[in-house]
């Protein structure tokens, strides 16, 4: 599967995750444990995201992160912060893939990002 390391922050909150880099996926999805360690409240959180497909029953709420990724300049990303761990960390069409181009090389077991070119 292609997975991608990154570091996640807000404000002076940081923790490290491993995003399922997911074609398929309308909005990325961060699960409920990493919107925690992050600083997030579930109770002050207003924005509610309809989730679709295998994740159609879980709660979930709109919240802005800043992603890190390998040596790539800092970059904003919003998710769906599900109210469950058994949703991985999903990065999908809103908005990882607006910000990066992705190849994915399956005979090879590999794929490589990049930055949208800048204007």
């Amino acid at each position: 599967m292609p997975l991608l390391p990154l570091v996640l922050s807000r404000g002076r909150n940081q923790t490290d995750g491993i995003g399922l880099l997911d074609t398929g996926a309308a909005v990325n999805v961060l699960p409920f444990s990493l919107g925690e360690r992050l600083g997030f409240d579930w109770n002050q959180e207003k924005t509610p995201v309809v989730l679709s497909g295998n994740l159609a029953d879980l709660s979930a709420k709109a919240i802005v992160v800043t992603a890190t990724i390998a040596s790539f300049k800092p970059i904003l990303l919003v998710f769906a912060w599900t109210q469950t761990n058994d949703a991985r960390l999903i990065l999908g069409q809103m908005n990882f893939f607006l910000e990066f181009d992705a190849c994915f090389f399956r005979n090879q077991t590999a794929f490589e990002i990049k930055p949208k070119p800048t204007p």
